[in-house]
């Protein structure tokens, strides 16, 4: 009798923790858009696996709206896999963002297509929902000073970033921990092309966000050289350091960098998955601040739409600063937020 107690006493325990678990408390219920990427099916495996990171306090995914690219083959394909994946972890899936909204506090937009970003987020941050945005931001650079603009407006706190951004070591790198000063980097990733995007938006930004991440802030402009099977971006910061991005779209495809300090010279990568990202995510729906500053995240996206254009021009020098100023021209004559 004394076993069959115990036994039950035990039972009913592991029944407390699964309710409490598949009924987070309040402003921890969090909602996927965008059931086409890796990252959606990675983030609900780690939420809410059997024995979650204490880190990510108490945070869950409860339910999802699939969509999503709906006329990107590599993405659409994935959306009736992933939903099932993610429905044997319990997840909800729901019919629209309005009813998603509802059910939710906080929202990873996952959507693999940048061009349905701005409208979805604009919907997110109506609602005053926390966002926290995949790449790419939008599908242009003028979306994704709307985007900002929009959080702004209302009032809602964004955060953006590509998990290369926290591979193991990068931020003591970029922090000067690691070889002091950083007096230039060569960043490489792979940059398959997509015809819907800008040719970096798609991919490339993983590279080039590890390059900016150790560079920091301030590249003047950038020239690009352009062959079928590689991409070289070479930019000049506005005190004299000089970083490199490589896309390759041959070859065996892997993500890292050299660094060049005052006190040395570092690697950086191998990549080693989301977890840390989703711990800056989880931290960040927590404050509401974004460990990453909007002018941070522009100037990756500047520099992607100033490769596009030196590419255009033949691999002349193109101005950062010069871009994001037509960016933000178009964005208050075409865009409504």
């Amino acid at each position: 009798m004394a076993g069959i107690g115990l036994g039950l006493t035990g039972s009913a325990a592991a029944m407390i923790v699964r309710k409490i678990q598949n009924n987070p408390m309040p402003g921890k219920r969090v909602g996927i858009i965008g059931l086409d990427t890796s990252h959606s099916t990675a983030f609900v495996e780690a939420l809410n696996g059997d024995a979650p990171d204490p880190e990510y306090n108490g945070y869950r995914i409860v339910a999802a709206y699939p969509w999503g690219s709906r006329d990107i083959q590599s993405s659409t394909e994935r959306i009736p896999s992933y939903t099932e994946e993610v429905k044997k972890r319990g997840v909800e899936i729901v019919d629209s963002i309005a009813i998603l909204l509802d059910k939710v506090d906080v929202i990873l937009l996952e959507t693999n297509d940048g061009r349905p970003h701005l409208e979805q987020a604009l919907t997110v941050m109506r609602a005053g929902k926390t966002l926290f945005i995949d790449k790419p931001v939008a599908g242009t650079l003028a979306e994704t000073v709307a985007i900002f603009e929009a959080a702004k407006k209302y009032k809602v706190p964004v955060f953006s970033a590509s998990s290369l951004r926290y591979m193991k070591g990068m931020q003591d790198i970029a922090e000067g921990k690691t070889v002091g000063k950083v007096l230039g980097a060569d960043a490489f990733s792979p940059a398959p092309l997509e015809p819907h995007h800008p040719d970096f938006f798609w991919y490339g930004i993983h590279g080039i966000e590890t390059l900016i991440t150790v560079m920091g802030k301030g590249c003047k402009d950038v020239i690009r050289i352009y062959t079928e099977s590689t991409d070289v971006v070479t930019g000049v910061w506005n005190d004299g350091r000089i970083g490199t991005f490589r896309g390759t779209r041959t070859g065996q495809h892997e993500y890292g960098g050299t660094v060049f300090g005052e006190k040395g010279v570092a690697r950086v990568g191998p990549y080693s998955g989301y977890e840390a990202l989703l711990r800056q995510i989880i931290r960040f729906f927590g404050t509401g601040v974004s460990p990453v500053s909007e002018d941070e995240t522009l100037e990756i996206y500047a520099f992607m739409e100033a490769a596009d254009e030196s590419r255009r021009k033949g691999g002349a020098a193109v101005s950062l600063a010069a871009t994001l100023e037509k960016a933000r021209s178009a964005m208050k004559k075409n865009i409504k937020i």
